[in-house]
C-alpha cells in the first residue's frame, strides 16, 4: 500500500535528484523508496560470522599482522632515502 509523504529539502537537491531520476528513467519517489529500503533492510547482518567473504578476497589475505602504531609516511620516506642513496 502506497502512502503519501511530504519532505522539505533544499531546492537544488530536489532539482538535481529529479534530473538524475529522469536520466535513469525512474521516478524520484521510487528512488527515495529504494534508498530508504536499503537503509532499513530487514536482512541486515547483525553477526560478523554471517558475513560471506568471496574466495577472491580470501586469496588476497597474507596473514601478516600490521602494527597499529606504524608510521607509513616515515617508513616510505626511509625506503626512498635508502633506494636513491
Amino acid at each position: 500500500m502506497d502512502t503519501k509523504l511530504t519532505l522539505k529539502l533544499d531546492k537544488q537537491v530536489i532539482d538535481t535528484a529529479k534530473r538524475y531520476a529522469s536520466k535513469h528513467k525512474r521516478s524520484l519517489s521510487r528512488m527515495i523508496e529504494t534508498y530508504l529500503k536499503s537503509l532499513t533492510n530487514d536482512n541486515e547482518i547483525t553477526d560478523e560470522s554471517e558475513i560471506s567473504i568471496s574466495p577472491f578476497v580470501k586469496s588476497l589475505s597474507t596473514g601478516v599482522q600490521i602494527p597499529l602504531n606504524i608510521d607509513s609516511k616515515k617508513d616510505y620516506s626511509n625506503y626512498l632515502s635508502e633506494k636513491y642513496n
